[in-house]
């Protein structure tokens, strides 16, 4: 926090024979007669030889001394200390001013360069997030995991809400930070649960037993599963994870194949497949969406779903459009997108296709062709893994986005999403703006979306606010 600015007294005269506050103009002070000089003694007074002795000094009352951090706690610096004080978790590598003297310890208190405490964090030797902060005050490891386990079922609890069998049985249970669980995120798809340690301080057998068990208490589930991020594991210095389940109720043979259902359709999940935890939870509420601006903009029309992935906009425009292609350059993805067609055909109208193509290519190859369609979602990965790429990202939305405009029939639906949490609302509005210039198309806001409510924005952490997701109408 910067210093407090020094105001000048109000009303306060300058200069030289001004009069003193207080004191009304022409009178003299207390115990001086008018007129005496200032100079003169008081009557009786004893004059004294010699030049007067200044009075002794007061001695200084003596400021007690600041208590000395330790040298196991870590020093940021001031621009880190005021990120923290106005609510943020996180202290870059290159704000670190001071490394904790152990190496090994992984919770460590936090300090300005004045040595006044910050907080708790977990501490990441090797990650550009050095880092997390995990409370504002000192706590000791016991303390911790006690906080950790109530705050991993205060999360739980906040979503069970958001649960209605048959119609949604899986969210997101634990979202990182935005749950004040820094590097923890737990994902449920049906019966089974999966975790992911993202940061140093948490790759512990202790904290591992403490997921599983807090889980197992919650919510019953089959089995426990614990999949890693290849990139955050190589940044963090993480360890292999077991290649079995973390907890497994049938522990000679564990499932590890299920269903899940988000919006009253079916999709399969395989543990040990597809990114991330496996398959993405935070566009639930977007799917929904998609599906009734279909239904007002585009019945019965054709529509498109641009990295489709495993079919999650897909199968909904399906419910609500006669054509639907899906396009994503993973035959992984598309054979599980195949599955989920399968398991959902009854309750589509559709005919649905999927191809197998870079969207990149496709895009121009069509738009140039001629293609029309009512309804477009354009759903790409994250462009931008770091500020640094975020300028080549824009570039990479304003394209995809120039393609399928050009292909949008007036009057028609496009919804388009990012995923970067580096590119904030201005820069992805400011591509699609760009974009339909280019295209000689005029798009009307309809409404701006986000994340599912399972992952929370937390005012404070910006990067809590990733996804962003735009429904136009094209004319």
């Amino acid at each position: 926090m910067g210093k407090r600015d020094k105001t000048p007294m109000e009303g306060r005269p300058q200069g030289r024979g001004a009069a003193k506050p207080g004191r009304p103009a022409g009178k003299a002070a207390p115990g001086r007669a008018a007129g005496q000089p200032a100079s003169a003694r008081p009557a009786g007074r004893p004059a004294t030889g010699g030049t007067a002795k200044p009075a002794a000094p007061r001695p200084a009352q003596e400021r007690p001394a600041a208590p000395e951090f330790p040298a196991t706690g870590a020093i940021v610096s001031r621009r880190a200390a005021d990120r923290i004080r106005a609510g943020h978790v996180w202290v870059y590598a290159s704000d670190v001013e001071r490394s904790p003297s152990n190496a090994n310890s992984f919770l460590v208190p936090v300090a300005d360069s004045r040595g006044l405490l910050l907080g708790t964090a977990l501490y990441s030797p090797s990650s550009q997030i050095a880092l997390r902060l995990v409370a504002r005050e000192s706590l000791g490891e016991a303390q911790w995991l006690q906080v950790a386990e109530d705050r991993l079922r205060r999360s739980i609890q906040r979503r069970l809400p958001l649960l209605r069998p048959q119609d949604t049985d899986s969210t997101r249970l634990v979202f990182s930070e935005a749950d004040e669980l820094p590097g923890l995120v737990v994902d449920k798809y049906g019966e089974l649960i999966v975790l992911q340690l993202l940061a140093k301080g948490l790759d512990s057998a202790t904290m591992r037993d403490l997921c599983v068990r807090t889980l197992r208490e919650e919510l019953s589930p089959a089995a426990i599963f614990e999949r890693p991020d290849p990139r955050v594991r190589e940044l963090e210095g993480l360890s292999a994870p077991a290649t079995t389940p973390l907890w497994a109720a049938e522990n000679e043979a564990p499932l590890t194949r299920t269903a899940f259902h988000l919006n009253g359709l079916r999709f399969e999940y395989d543990a040990n497949a597809g990114q991330k935890t496996g398959a993405f939870l935070d566009q639930r509420n977007n799917y929904a969406a998609a599906r009734e601006y279909a239904r007002r903009s585009a019945a019965n029309g054709r529509a498109l779903d641009v990295c489709t992935y495993q079919g999650g906009f897909a199968l909904h425009l399906a419910q609500a459009c006669a054509e639907v292609i899906g396009i994503d350059a993973s035959r992984a993805s598309l054979e599980v997108a195949e599955r989920n067609l399968d398991a959902n055909r009854e309750r589509l109208g559709a005919a649905v296709e999927w191809v197998e193509a870079d969207a990149f290519e496709l895009l121009r190859d069509w738009s140039d062709g001629g293609q029309r369609f009512d309804a477009i979602v354009l759903d790409p990965p994250a462009f931008a893994k770091s500020k640094r790429a975020v300028e080549g990202a824009l570039r990479g939305y304003k394209e995809l986005n120039l393609r399928v405009l050009k292909m949008v029939r007036s009057g028609g639906l496009l919804v388009t999403c990012s995923c970067s949490h580096h590119v904030g609302w201005a820069d992805l509005e400011g591509a699609v703006a760009s974009a339909a210039a280019d295209a000689h198309r005029r798009v009307r806001l309809l409404e701006r979306r986000g994340a599912a409510p399972d992952h929370p924005v937390i005012l404070n952490l910006p990067e809590t606010e990733y996804l962003k997701c735009l429904v136009l109408e094209v004319e």
